[in-house]
């Protein structure tokens, strides 16, 4: 006589249903002690209501024939998540993060705001999910869902993708030392600044203005790529290196 599924939370509420044979007119059901809400009944199935409980408990379905043989019922406590490994990232998605808490081995589901993903258990205290495409910039609420229940407490961030839209100047020196002033939109999380593929030091003034001093670089036009927490922004060409004069 198999039941399905064969946990759920200790606060009770899971449907569970109960097969066999000689079950109609199912008087009750019990969950250790507790009785458990009849919601159907059929002469193979009794489909219940679970009670609240603790640990494992033995589940009898008792008719005018008997009480049946007892079959196991796990009662999970509702997931708890101490933090995210990172919390922030593009609009987009598709980036993967880490949640670590207790209670999260049976977790079905992870919820950013009102979209959902579906996690991989690494283990009981550790989940890796794929961050889902937000609806829009902002903070939104994260909360796993396992067969103990769900909790909320997280907060996941969205970044708009950064654009580039000037170098002032946008030419300089081989030898590098230039001081360039880069404007664009959503640039206050950058985390990286490079010039033909070399990083070089930055500071962001604000949102839209970031100051960088130039790399050494080969003369010629270069590719200036600005990476945010949400995205990189490239400006082809952005910036030209000029060779010094020689005689």
């Amino acid at each position: 006589m198999p039941i399905s599924p064969n946990q759920g939370s200790t606060g009770g509420g899971t449907t569970v249903t109960i097969t066999g044979v000689n079950l109609a007119n199912a008087t009750a059901v019990k969950f250790g002690s507790k009785l458990a809400t009849i919601t159907a009944n059929t002469p193979t199935s009794v489909t219940v209501t679970s009670p609240s409980g603790a640990g494992v408990v033995d589940v009898t379905v008792t008719t005018s024939g008997g009480t049946s043989n007892p079959l196991s019922f796990f009662y999970i406590g509702a997931p708890f998540k101490s933090a995210l490994n990172i919390t922030s990232g593009p609009t987009g998605g598709g980036n993967t993060i880490t949640i670590n808490g207790t209670g999260l081995s049976t977790a079905s589901a992870v919820n950013f705001g009102a979209n959902a993903a579906t996690p991989t258990v690494i283990s009981d205290s550790q989940l890796s999910v794929t961050v889902p495409a937000g609806s829009g910039a902002g903070a939104v609420s994260v909360s796993v869902t396992t067969a103990g229940g769900s909790n909320n407490g997280l907060s996941y961030t969205y970044v708009d993708t950064p654009t580039v839209t000037t170098l002032s100047p946008n030419s300089g020196s081989t030898s590098g030392g230039t001081a360039v002033t880069i404007t664009g939109t959503n640039l206050s999380t950058t985390q990286s600044i490079t010039f033909d593929g070399v990083a070089t030091p930055f500071f962001v003034v604000n949102s839209t203005t970031v100051s960088v001093v130039t790399p050494p670089g080969t003369a010629g036009a270069v590719d200036v790529v600005v990476t945010t927490t949400g995205g990189s922004a490239t400006e082809v060409g952005g910036f030209t290196y000029v060779g010094g004069p020689g005689i």
